[in-house]
């Protein structure tokens, strides 16, 4: 069964087709949205093991002219030496104005390629086919692309979307539990700052959540994360307001990946432990009641994932937030609740109480 899910945004339209077993209907879709002529697929070393092949022969198939790239896996791909030697991989492959680029992969290899696709040429077509339950909920849908800095994450980029993204949930069954349980971050987000009765949903199934063979409960979590991405966007395409709710729990988290050094903590790990820190700030600042907010540390405990990294010490996490892209003046802008459900932007809190929250952790 194929779910369909599209993102309104007037000639820059697309739809995101959600599914078990459906890699091998991508040319289909791509003929469909009138793609044509060269492709060229970025993938990386783990994934492009399992479903390179699934994917470049459904496009040969279908006449497509198809080259491969495949990467070294990690957040340290994510950087501009590695845009600027595919933009080269672009000129070999012979990739013109009318060619596409597909993303093959989780969220560093869609941010990557998609910031290739906008930037090579002045921008051409490009394709997600995310493979990751974090890139299929998140990082696939909106066109945010871009890449890290030594300075932070994702501080070079562009609103770029794609034709199409095509998420077959089959392929959460070669995800390492570590990736997939980070995923989830992602998926709890969407119910705490937007839908209340998927957040209960959620916390109903928590006993489910991990089993990637339970696809009818996967598939109404990956589609409803898709819906409220969807709406947002729609709404707001270039984060001018609304669309800076997604925020939610990454002010800290990129921090924490940034001073760890990225890879110690995968993205959803970083965003658990600051959306941990947010549900505290929102207690502090913003209203929510302290039953709702373990209510919301109770889910990312029960899927093991990380809630504070004592370790780390606040002034290094407060140099980090100083180069956020949400920091304006020198503040950082946090995203919180005043109920599960109920989110405000562009919050900030007095200096003291955030290195004391971050202790309280």
């Amino acid at each position: 069964m194929l779910h369909d899910v599209p993102v309104n945004l007037g000639d820059r339209s697309y739809h995101i087709h959600i599914g078990a077993g459906i890699l091998d209907r991508l040319s289909g879709l791509c003929a469909g949205v009138g793609l044509k002529g060269k492709c060229l697929i970025i993938t990386d070393e783990n994934v492009g093991g399992h479903y390179a092949a699934i994917v470049k022969a459904s496009l040969e198939g279908a006449g497509f002219s198809v080259g491969l790239i495949t990467l070294p896996p990690g957040e340290p791909t994510k950087c501009g030496e590695q845009v600027f030697a595919l933009h080269s991989e672009c000129v070999k492959a012979g990739l013109d104005r009318k060619s596409f680029i597909v993303a093959l992969g989780g969220g560093v290899i869609g941010d990557l390629a998609g910031f290739v696709a906008a930037t090579y040429l002045r921008g051409i077509d490009f394709v997600q086919v995310p493979t990751t339950l974090l890139s299929m909920v998140d990082s696939s849908v909106g066109g945010k692309t871009g890449v890290n800095i030594p300075e932070g994450k994702n501080l070079v980029g562009a609103f770029y979307q794609p034709r199409l993204v095509l998420a077959d949930l089959d392929s959460l069954k070669t995800l390492p539990p570590r990736e997939y349980a980070a995923g989830l971050a992602e998926v709890f987000k969407y119910g705490i700052i937007y839908d209340a009765a998927f957040f209960e949903t959620l916390e109903a199934n928590v006993d489910g959540l991990a089993d990637v063979n339970n696809s009818e409960l996967l598939a109404r979590m990956v589609g409803r994360s898709c819906e409220i991405k969807a709406a947002v966007v729609a709404q707001d395409e270039r984060e001018g307001g609304l669309r800076a709710i997604l925020n939610f729990g990454h002010t800290v988290g990129h921090a924490v990946e940034n001073v760890a050094g990225y890879g110690e903590y995968v993205h959803g790990e970083g965003v658990a432990i600051g959306s941990v820190y947010a549900a505290r700030a929102s207690v502090a600042v913003a209203g929510l009641s302290p039953a709702e907010c373990l209510r919301i540390e109770a889910m990312f405990r029960a899927l093991k994932l990380p809630v504070n990294a004592p370790r780390f010490q606040w002034p290094d996490l407060r140099k980090a937030l100083s180069v956020d892209k949400k920091t304006v003046g020198g503040m950082p802008k946090f995203v919180l609740v005043s109920a599960i459900g109920k989110s405000s932007i562009g919050n900030e809190i007095p200096e003291a109480l955030m290195e004391q929250l971050w202790n309280g952790l």
